[in-house]
């Protein structure tokens, strides 16, 4: 679920963005496909939260039944096919990555844009949706918040889960990352026209449930039988791995925001 990222050659960064998102998503797809449909959303939402983080969102969200629901870097799926299945939305995907999309559409069915931080939506076009674990992806960060403003409605609500840093530098980061302070988030988001709304942390919910773990853990296992001495499966590992490190000693923590477009005031005639 994340946008592009590629450093001064075009090679390291990109190289390791495309194996976690584009060849292993793809390979997400044949497994979760192979093992059973009630292993789809679980495979599909790996970065983006459990059920009680996602249900939290929901709430706040609060869509209308059969409301369009925009998700931003949606990867394979997974967010949008939960909110699908438990607020009967109408979700529509973008997805930088083709192996992600092609994944998405399999999975789910839903419809799916191939496009990086520029948006192809119309100007305040969305009423509601969400952008999970994706704002870390971007570069350019200021240029990709201004773009989620671009296209949200008036009262329109969007989730954020970012990923944010205790501290500017951060050591040992997946590559293609570039987490955002506490301090740096509430910059863009003021700076974009954003207001927060609520928001929570990802820690403080309570743990994914077994039945849904298992079946995670199930796609994962024959994930690494069927491709664990491929290279591109190594890196996505090693990616992984390293966020997961960064999260589990509290240098990252995952942020949970709801936003709001500010309303533009207009200047009264002399």
């Amino acid at each position: 679920m994340k946008q592009e990222a590629t450093d001064v050659d075009g090679q390291g960064e990109s190289a390791a963005m495309d194996a976690e998102f584009d060849t292993v998503a793809a390979w997400t797809a044949d497994v979760a496909l192979d093992l059973g449909p009630e292993h789809h959303v679980p495979a599909g939402c790996r970065g983006s939260g459990g059920p009680a983080a996602l249900h939290w969102f929901l709430d706040r969200l609060a869509p209308e039944p059969r409301a369009t629901f925009l998700d931003v870097g949606a990867g394979v799926g997974g967010p949008a096919g939960f909110a699908a299945q438990e607020a009967g939305v109408r979700p529509v995907l973008t997805e930088p990555q083709a192996g992600a999309c092609r994944a998405a559409r399999r999975l789910f069915g839903v419809p799916v844009v191939q496009a990086g931080s520029a948006l192809p939506v119309r100007d305040a076009s969305v009423d509601v949706g969400w952008c999970l674990g994706v704002l870390c992806t971007v570069a350019d960060q200021p240029a990709f918040v201004a773009e989620l403003r671009r296209v949200l409605a008036p009262g329109a609500r969007l989730g954020l889960l970012v990923y944010v840093a205790e501290r500017a530098d951060v050591a040992d980061a997946p590559e293609g990352n570039h987490f955002p302070t506490a301090d740096g988030l509430a910059r863009l988001l003021d700076g974009a026209g954003l207001d927060v709304e609520d928001s929570a942390h990802l820690a403080d919910f309570a743990g994914t449930p077994a039945l849904w773990q298992e079946r995670a853990d199930a796609v994962d296992a024959e994930l690494e039988r069927r491709h664990g001495d491929d290279p591109r499966w190594r890196t996505a590992e090693e990616q992984s791995g390293r966020i997961g490190r960064l999260i589990a000693s509290g240098e990252v923590r995952g942020t949970m925001l709801v936003v709001r477009p500010r309303p533009v005031r207009t200047s009264r005639p002399a």
